[in-house]
């Protein structure tokens, strides 16, 4: 596993750089995922643009004004704060703090926060006061969709981490009215879906507000979103974040940290041998428990630990079915043998790598929307199609995942089982509706 950078040049080069340290694997990939779907949404923007589907909108700019009071405040107050957390975090974390947790504690560099503000507050001001004319004058410009594709993003990803955090917490709602601030500021706990939903309710008024015309924009994010979520979900596999599937009973660790072939009875075993684990979470040195997939203790046990048997064929590597998550980003499991970095810990049974099966399958559907996105006449249906695959992907998946389960009317589905239910509902109706408006019109809407 590769935690972060660190791990990634040692394995690859043999050379141990420190700073790389604050460089999370998990975090680059996601970032990797948001570049990759801006992208492609400008791509399909300017294709809808040059088919006359999208037009430019006039506004106005004032031009030549010097620098504001509240120009210059901004400016010092986002300086300080990315200065207080990330110049913290190369010259001040402690030692025995992960840069995840230190992000997200009360922890920083009050000198790097001020000089950083400084730094962006006299930047401001030299870039207004060069710019600046005797009469400030306001100008007509024309801004295309496509030109707005970073505020896309960024709108994406501050209202997706919003909404992945409130679903997490309603997922874990007993755990949250325990710890509230611990699990609104924690560096983990974050639910697609949720980010989902969220991010597409703050497009939806956003582009309300821009003059885009909402299906064409829609379909141009969801053909990017496949792709970033398979470029996501590297991170998760590669940082091994915690969001695997459950237990291969065919597997275990060895002794060594290995990965082996089960003998008759050795699952049980290993079951008993970390029951502590199993039952209760892992168990740091420090004493402190991590959960892992347990949700109601009291009636938890041995037997129900969630595990399926499955031999990987001859001509398919062991890891692609059971896989231990070694040295993994946070610390989940037992203790490797002679292993003292930082993240030195293996899961005692191997589990379902269900992060790699949702890159491979969401590559291959993110090609298979892009092969035949031209020959989709009608707008909106390539939504329809994203919101069904993408439902029954993640539905499937959930069958070999560890989620917490809801329980009613005789029937235990998970949180995302559930909103995936949802979204294959919605993308069945989108495309009845686009279809049956089109028909309507008597004539198709050509993308």
């Amino acid at each position: 596993m590769y935690p972060n950078l660190y791990y990634v040049v040692k394995d690859w080069f043999g050379v141990e750089w420190e700073a790389l340290k604050i460089l999370n694997t998990f975090g680059l990939m996601v970032a990797t995922g948001f570049i990759v779907a801006a992208i492609v949404i400008a791509s399909e923007l300017k294709r809808k643009e040059k088919q006359g589907l999208l037009f430019p909108r006039e506004e106005f700019i004032t031009v030549g004004k010097p620098a504001t009071m509240a120009d210059l405040l901004i400016n010092l107050v986002v300086g300080f704060i990315f200065g207080f957390k990330l110049l913290g975090l190369i010259f001040s974390k402690p030692d025995d703090m992960s840069p995840q947790s230190y992000i997200f504690s009360g922890e920083g560099s009050i000198a790097g926060g001020l000089l950083l503000g400084i730094v962006l507050t006299a930047l401001k001001w030299w870039e207004k006061n060069k710019q600046k004319l005797k009469e400030p004058e306001q100008r007509s410009i024309r801004i295309w969709p496509h030109d707005r594709v970073g505020d896309i993003v960024i709108i994406s990803l501050i209202f997706g981490i919003l909404g992945a955090k409130l679903f997490d917490n309603l997922e874990n709602w007993d755990d949250f009215i325990q710890h509230p601030i611990e699990r609104i500021f924690s560096a983990g706990g974050l639910t697609f879906y949720g980010g989902l939903i969220a991010a597409g309710i703050a497009l939806c008024v956003y582009a309300a507000k821009k003059g885009i015309k909402l299906i064409h924009l829609i379909d141009s994010i969801t053909v990017a979103m496949l792709l970033a979520y398979a470029v996501g979900r590297i991170g998760c596999q590669v940082s091994g974040d915690g969001d695997w599937g459950i237990y291969n009973s065919a597997y275990v660790t060895d002794a060594s940290g290995k990965v082996v072939e089960a003998k008759p009875g050795e699952f049980e075993e290993k079951l008993a041998q970390h029951k502590t684990y199993f039952l209760e979470g892992t168990v740091l040195d420090s004493g402190k428990i991590t959960p892992t997939f347990v949700t109601d203790r009291k009636s938890a046990s041995l037997a129900t630990v969630p595990h399926r048997y499955l031999k990987a064929p001859s001509f398919v590597p062991t890891w692609m079915v059971a896989y231990n998550y070694p040295q993994n980003v946070n610390n989940d499991g037992i203790l490797i043998p002679g292993n003292y970095q930082d993240h030195n810990r293996v899961l005692p049974l191997p589990v379902f790598p269900t992060p790699f099966y949702e890159t491979v399958v969401c590559t291959l559907l993110f090609l298979l929307v892009w092969a035949v996105r031209k020959r989709i006449k009608v707008a909106g249906t390539i939504s329809g199609i994203y919101f069904i695959l993408n439902g029954l992907e993640r539905f499937m998946i959930e069958k070999i995942r560890v989620n917490n389960q809801y329980h009613f009317f005789g029937i235990h589905p998970t949180q995302a089982e559930i909103i995936s239910f949802f979204l294959i509902l919605t993308g069945i109706i989108i495309i009845a509706l686009v279809q049956l408006r089109a028909a309507g019109k008597g004539s198709k809407q050509i993308l």
